[in-house]
């Protein structure tokens, strides 16, 4: 397929050396290849954001992930909110500050955890009153409160404060939760560009809506239209990867996608796999988060070229292959399968460490793959051959 070539900027929020810009530089199919312009630096999409949820990218030195290729982390309104506090982040310096993370943050809202919190949690027109999973005290997060904290933190992208449901639901509970999410979107705009006036924000920080609707395509509509119209500088796709499966996910955001203005940044909310993200490329989506390389790797699972593999299986205790030959990682090349086994058998910190970053590499070296592919205008060829040897057998994979 031939690539189209995208030399002009798409979209710019304020002027000058600290403006928030997102430029496409070429198109794939519906793949893009694009930037996003920040004061801090400049994040290449498709992109993967590590997950930084407590100000730290778990088991894992902020070196490590720097030079694994992120160019931005995700950090989590909710649990800085309780801990250390926004307000004693703030006093120290800001989060970039905090965690030595000098490049790009993004914050979410908090609305995912407080959401999650069941019956010790209320959620009115004002916004969600909880009590802490740490110490049982009792806070409200509202739209305005959620973007003070967020400003607080000093992130570079700030997202609107939203409702997200468990999937499967009943349709007027996922109307509900939809039409909340909108009247939050408003609050939440207008109490960002109060902070742009009173100097709580900067000129090139960015705040972007949520998309929700559950798998409901005329829901998922309604939502994308009314957000457009509010003029935001990015839009996410929320509420999916919460249950609804793979297929049903792509289904509802090839559907949503189109609805959202092309010359502003994607970014498709706590995914995923390997296979998802390939998937959700092909659809035109730039930006993604999940917990997965980390988490998966702190439970003896390793992301390589040739497909997964579970290191706590017995098969490996006497395997002295590297865990992936493939992997740019110098750990996926240093350290043999058997010893990583022992390692998580054993309960040792090592091994979770080790594997942490081997997953975090291969997702940046994925995201890399992915950008390479799109520039030169050969993403369909690509994806089929990456999916192939990520399923296949680790003996029988070539290199990436």
């Amino acid at each position: 397929m031939q690539t189209t070539k995208v030399d002009t900027p798409s979209s710019k929020v304020s002027e000058g050396p600290s403006a928030f810009e997102f430029r496409k530089l070429a198109q794939d199919g519906k793949a893009r290849l694009g930037e996003i312009h920040t004061p801090r630096g400049v994040i290449r999409t498709p992109a993967f954001m590590p997950v930084g949820t407590v100000a730290t990218v778990k088991a894992l030195y902020p070196e490590q992930v720097r030079d694994a290729g992120a160019d931005i982390l995700l950090g989590n309104t909710y649990h800085l909110m309780l801990r250390p506090g926004a307000e004693r982040v703030a006093k120290l310096g800001g989060l970039h500050k905090f965690m030595r993370w000098e490049k790009p943050i993004l914050t979410d809202s908090g609305g995912f955890q407080v959401m999650s919190l069941g019956k010790i949690r209320k959620i009115t027109e004002e916004g969600v009153a909880f009590q802490s999973h740490i110490d049982g005290s009792r806070h409200m997060l509202s739209p305005e409160r959620s973007i003070e904290i967020q400003c607080l933190l000093g992130s570079d992208i700030q997202m609107q404060f939203d409702e997200c449901i468990e999937l499967p639901a009943e349709r007027k509970e996922v109307e509900r939760a939809m039409e909340l999410s909108l009247r939050w979107a408003e609050r939440s705009k207008r109490a960002f560009e109060m902070q742009l006036s009173s100097g709580g924000a900067g000129p090139g920080q960015a705040l972007f809506a949520i998309v929700q609707g559950g798998t409901d395509i005329p829901l998922r509509h309604r939502s994308a239209d009314a957000l457009v119209a509010m003029d935001f500088p990015g839009y996410a796709v929320g509420g999916l990867a919460v249950g609804e499966g793979h297929e049903a996910m792509i289904a509802t955001l090839g559907e949503t996608l189109p609805h959202l203005p092309s010359e502003k940044p994607r970014y498709l909310m706590g995914v995923g796999t390997p296979l998802d993200l390939i998937e959700s490329v092909r659809l035109g989506v730039d930006m993604f988060d999940c917990v997965m390389p980390t988490r998966n790797g702190r439970h003896g699972y390793a992301f390589t070229w040739g497909g997964p593999l579970n290191l706590r299986n017995a098969k490996f205790a006497e395997d002295m292959a590297p865990l992936d030959e493939f992997s740019s990682c110098p750990a996926a090349k240093d350290f043999s399968r058997a010893y990583v086994h022992h390692l998580i058998k054993s309960g040792e910190f090592l091994g979770a460490m080790i594997l942490s970053w081997v997953n975090t590499v291969f997702y940046q070296d994925l995201m890399a793959a992915m950008r390479a592919a799109i520039a030169e205008g050969r993403f369909d060829d690509w994806a089929t051959e990456t999916k192939a040897r990520i399923i296949a057998s680790p003996q029988s994979a070539p290199a990436p």
